[in-house]
């Protein structure tokens, strides 16, 4: 005979990360187990598992949810007419780094990050969530080249090198150490890429 229970239908995929990602914020993707996820969601470890495969890829999918829900602003920030190059990097520093200490989205990171060595997936992944960080920033140096606001030199370069240093700046914010401020995160990358760019902010 047919199962007469009614189906509970399916959790929306922003439900399942948003929770995914507060609960890896909040406990570590170490001590996180699909049965408590899945309870937390009303689903089945079977059914998480079923879509994810594993813990690895519950994480790199969340993580790329969590980037895609910034990839608008930054594409609204970064296509301002109203703000020059300077302005427009300011903000791309702002949304980069943490908001402050057990940021959901930048402890995702240090996940990943911690992972990665072990996992050939983990690192593909990271690359392709990078990506239109990277691109966007160095279209930003382009134009802030071109218009003069920056003094001359390879954009990729300097895009990397200004994206390396707030990573460096991130991680302590995120980890909540001792006098790692975000306010003063932004003061130092604002000088670091005065001095990369080859031209001090107006």
């Amino acid at each position: 005979m047919a199962d007469a229970r009614p189906r509970r239908p399916a959790r929306p995929r922003e439900e399942v990360f948003a929770t995914a990602r507060a609960a890896i914020a909040e406990h570590g993707l170490a001590k996180l187990t699909m049965a408590g996820l899945g309870k937390q969601l009303q689903m089945s470890a079977g059914h998480l598992l079923y879509y994810f495969g594993s813990k690895d890829q519950l994480l790199l999918e969340t993580l790329r949810w969590s980037e895609e829900q910034l990839g608008a602003r930054r594409h609204d920030l970064l296509t301002d007419t109203t703000m020059d190059a300077w302005q427009r990097l300011a903000g791309y520093a702002g949304l980069y780094l943490p908001e402050g200490p057990g940021d959901p989205r930048w402890i995702l990171w240090v996940e990943v990050w911690g992972r990665s060595p072990a996992s050939e997936e983990l690192r593909q992944g990271q690359l392709e969530i990078e990506a239109p960080w990277q691109a966007d920033l160095v279209a930003l140096i382009e134009d802030g080249t071109a218009a003069g606001r920056f003094g001359p030199g390879d954009a990729t370069e300097r895009a990397s090198q200004i994206r390396a240093l707030l990573d460096g700046l991130a991680v302590p914010i995120a980890l909540g150490l001792t006098d790692a401020r975000r306010t003063r995160a932004l003061h130092l990358a604002e000088s670091a890429c005065g001095t990369l760019l080859g031209a001090a902010p107006a």
